[in-house]
């Protein structure tokens, strides 16, 4: 999305990434590797290494205001 913004002239320089989660937010911004964390799959790190290289953040939202739920 990033990069298609880019083509239209629209710089953005870190994208927010809204979450009701605080534990997913939690576990992206903590790489420490616990015994409850070790499962989750490599793939779903993903959104951590965004996170670490600036490119995205990840924001707080309430429940009953996540439109896309």
């Amino acid at each position: 999305m990033k990069q298609m913004l880019l083509e239209y002239n629209v710089v953005q320089d870190v994208m927010a990434l809204y979450c009701h989660n605080l534990s997913a937010i939690n576990i992206s911004k903590n790489h420490i590797q616990h015994s409850r964390t070790k499962h989750i799959d490599i793939r779903h790190h993903f959104i951590s290494d965004l996170v670490e290289e600036g490119i995205v953040t990840l924001e707080h939202i309430a429940t009953e205001e996540q439109l896309a739920d």
